[in-house]
């Protein structure tokens, strides 16, 4: 009986640990028509400044793939480049102030 107890405490402690990890990572992607919205009302900059930006830092990069999300409340823009040494870079960049949030090998 008391395994089954413990067995069951670890389950729900589990469960409450995916969840609260899940809620955490959760971003919403965001269609063309918010993004463009959101631009229009000035809220975000444009895309193509930030992805410069984001080129300057890898020059020579590729780019593979670039969404706008909401995380946190925070617009991002998630971009993904090739560097010309083969390495995938995933960079974070604030939509709202092109400050660079993150910047990792992918």
């Amino acid at each position: 009986m008391k395994v089954f107890l413990l067995n069951r405490c670890f389950a729900r402690r589990m469960a409450l640990l995916l969840l609260a990890f899940c809620s955490a990572v959760m971003a919403r992607d965001l269609d063309q028509d918010e993004a463009l919205r959101l631009r229009q009302q000035g809220v975000i900059l444009p895309l193509e400044q930030l992805l410069q930006q984001a080129m300057d830092r890898y020059p020579g990069a590729k780019l593979l793939e670039a969404e706008l999300e909401e995380k946190h409340d925070i617009y991002l823009y998630d971009v993904e480049l090739l560097t010309p040494e083969g390495v995938v870079r995933e960079l974070h960049i604030d939509a709202t102030d092109g400050r660079l949030l993150k910047d990792k090998e992918d």
